[in-house]
């Protein structure tokens, strides 16, 4: 069994045996104000906070969030050492970082990867239905940068956190559906 389920140029096909227990964990955002982000992950998009860890000498905070349906929920410790264990033994969780103080400041951004120079795009993150994702989100007044059937991509949307990072919003199925319609046009 091959690898890769692709080809492209530079891929690894013999890996170093010690990495085969590797497990993408997180991906870190900073934040200006926690309410209000914490609000937009756990109200708008639906996440759960996992576990809150505070640096008073630094003066940061690391919140992590994920999905969770309720039996996952059951799962998670109680203890505080077990569920930092259980935090860090996760894949896809997404930590913000708060540096204190930044929410006082009315001035201060921070780069969302898509303006110049660019770097970070998007995270992005999985509906049933993108369309009625996207109907909610404008209800709610999310900011979007696309919305399903704007450009030429059709069926994704794009809509910003609080501090102007990128969320893509797709359907599993959707390019799928979309080239299966095509072939029977």
């Amino acid at each position: 069994m091959p690898r890769h389920f692709e080809s492209a140029p530079g891929l690894c096909d013999k890996p170093d045996r010690d990495t085969q227990s590797y497990l993408f964990n997180q991906t870190m955002l900073r934040i200006k104000d926690p309410a209000v982000s914490l609000d937009f992950y756990t109200r708008v998009l639906g996440m759960r906070l996992i576990r809150k860890l505070d640096f008073p000498e630094a003066k940061f905070t690391l919140y992590f969030l994920t999905y969770l349906n309720d039996t996952e929920a059951t799962e998670v410790p109680e203890d505080d050492a077990k569920r930092l264990t259980y935090t860090f033994g996760r894949q896809a969780m997404l930590e913000l970082t708060h540096n204190w103080g930044t929410e006082d400041d009315a001035d201060f951004q921070y780069h969302n990867g898509n303006d110049q120079p660019q770097g970070f795009g998007h995270i992005g993150i999985t509906v049933p239905d993108v369309y009625a994702a996207a109907e909610r989100f404008e209800s709610l007044d999310v900011t979007f940068v696309k919305k399903p059937d704007d450009g030429r991509m059709k069926g994704l949307a794009f809509i910003k956190d609080p501090d102007g990072y990128w969320i893509e919003i797709l359907q599993a199925d959707m390019m799928e559906r979309q080239s299966q319609a095509a072939a029977s046009a």
